[in-house]
């Protein structure tokens, strides 16, 4: 925060009036760095200067946490690099924003939108990041978050975190913007930066992506490393792409692939990574197999995903109308494995923080909280987090046993019943946008499509589907592991031929009347 101001008075002495950056895609700011039709320092400059007239001003999004104060010099080393003809790929001076849970080693914090880690500048890359860094890419700043990655409480409000304030909604500012990746998702679609980095442990991709009228894959759990990222589950966290096309969710997934040493999650990573971009044009859905299930959900949203059901058929799709199996006790399960592993794996990660870092333990937090209560806790408590601190590890015979169910229900008796006869699994990842309330926290309306992907570990694309009474809704696109190329392809495909997706208008609100809230508030 310090640094926010000074970055932003930087970005207006070096920005580029005419550069345009609104609404244009990743893999088009790439080619005109190619081409030299821009500058990375013009483009650098001008989302600078949407986020200091559109955060903290303006609609006020509060999706930037901090402005990486060497981001211009990045830039102006992208273009250096340009001039020379020793660009480093794509991504070369591309602008990237890194959600706050995620290192970087530039002179930032990473903080998890926590105050007990407003010291945790630790001078080292993620590997995520320094893949992206490697490829050229303007790490350009951090994105606010669901404090904690929204583990600390049952009743947490997303896109909260009293390091960041409340993120907004950039379609209507009333409403949630979802999480944990909530300043990523409103961050991109507000063209904060070419495209954004989230993590997810369960929906924290998909849902902000989807609200928020984006394009985000959360990846197979192994194919990016998740070392020197807060953590929550070593068996279900993952960081994934986000961005306003498929093509550029790609162009970052390739950049990102591939395994760590310090990950063992990774081992198969490197077998399978590919250029994911490359083969968009050439795909097609004709003959192939989509499974389709239908969630209890409100008729709008119903009439928007039977639109993209024809939309399938029309390119060729082969449609099988699945049911979703009982699954009883998924739920409980996953719970426990993910409280036993918080404790475990926050733990390691606090105990290996930059020594400025006070907190070294789970504990240690939740006695900061207590004694920064009314900073940290004004709006609710941190029942997870205690509950957390009460488990007895990860080599506990419940925990062991939690985990193994869950991974049963979720991927045998779960996804691979309902892909038997199909090569994707398609549904509407969430509903629209709830209202945010500080009184009754996250109110969140219809279905949800991350579960069984999160637990399972495989990985779940969604695109824009359209629009739901003024708010974007997605389209999930589910597949086994390691089958991103396929995902990816097939949304590609469905964007194409649907272009449902609309820009922000940064109202303060939409029409919610009763014929509104009949059909997707049920």
């Amino acid at each position: 925060m310090r640094l926010y101001w000074i970055a932003w008075a930087l970005a207006a002495q070096t920005a580029q009036a005419a550069t345009r950056v609104e609404e244009v895609p990743l893999w088009e700011i790439s080619a005109q760095l190619e081409r030299g039709a821009v500058s990375s320092e013009a483009v650098t400059g001008a989302y600078l200067e949407r986020i200091a007239a559109m955060d903290r001003k303006g609609p006020q999004l509060r999706a930037i946490i901090a402005i990486n104060p060497d981001a211009i010099a990045q830039a102006r080393a992208s273009d250096a690099r340009r001039r020379a003809g020793k660009a480093l790929g794509p991504l070369d001076g591309v602008p990237i924003l890194i959600k706050d849970n995620i290192e970087t080693q530039d002179p930032i914090a990473t903080t998890a939108g926590s105050l007990a880690l407003r010291d945790n500048v630790g001078g080292r890359d993620a590997p995520v990041v320094a893949r992206l860094r490697a490829g050229g890419a303007v790490i350009l700043a951090k994105t606010n978050l669901s404090e904690w990655a929204n583990i600390r409480s049952t009743h947490s409000i997303s896109g909260w975190s009293a390091v960041g304030g409340q993120v907004r909604n950039p379609y209507a500012l009333d409403r949630s913007p979802c999480g944990s990746s909530s300043g990523t998702g409103a961050g991109v679609a507000a063209s904060f930066g070419a495209a954004g980095l989230g993590t997810e442990t369960d929906g924290s991709v998909v849902c902000p992506s989807s609200v928020n009228g984006l394009v985000g894959l959360k990846p197979t759990v192994g194919l990016l490393s998740r070392h020197h990222i807060v953590p929550i589950s070593h068996s279900q966290d993952t960081p994934g792409p986000m961005a306003r096309s498929v093509r550029d969710v790609a162009m970052m997934l390739s950049a990102m692939a591939g395994g760590d040493p310090a990950d063992p999650a990774t081992a198969e990573a490197d077998a399978h990574k590919q250029d994911y971009a490359a083969p968009l044009e050439q795909a097609s859905l004709k003959g192939v197999r989509v499974a389709y299930y239908r969630p209890t959900m409100g008729a709008a949203l119903g009439e928007r995903f039977a639109a993209a059901l024809e939309v399938l058929k029309a390119q060729g799709a082969e449609l099988v109308e699945v049911a979703r199996p009982g699954l009883d006790g998924l739920g409980a399960a996953e719970h426990e494995v993910l409280r036993s592993e918080l404790k475990a794996d926050l733990n390691t990660y606090l105990a290996g923080a930059t020594a400025a870092v006070k907190p070294r333990t789970l504990a240690d937090i939740i006695a900061f909280n207590r004694a920064n209560s009314e900073a940290e806790m004004p709006l609710f408590a941190q029942e997870s987090f205690e509950e957390a601190e009460g488990t007895r590890g990860i080599a506990d015979a419940e925990y062991l046993g939690a985990r193994a169910k869950s991974v049963r229900l979720a991927a045998q008796e779960g996804l691979e019943v309902m892909l038997a006869k199909a090569d994707i699994l398609v549904q509407p990842t969430t509903g629209p946008a709830w209202l945010i309330d500080p009184i009754y926290t996250d109110q969140s309306r219809g279905p949800s499509a991350s579960g069984l992907p999160a637990v399972s570990g495989y990985p779940h694309l969604t695109v824009p589907m359209g629009l739901v009474g003024g708010l974007p809704v997605g389209l999930s696109f589910i597949a086994r592991p390691y089958e991103e190329g396929k995902l990816l392809g097939a949304g590609y495909v469905y964007e194409q031929a649907a272009r449902a997706r609309t820009a922000p208008s940064y109202r303060a609100t939409v029409d919610a009347g009763a014929a509104f809230k009949g059909a997707v508030e049920k």
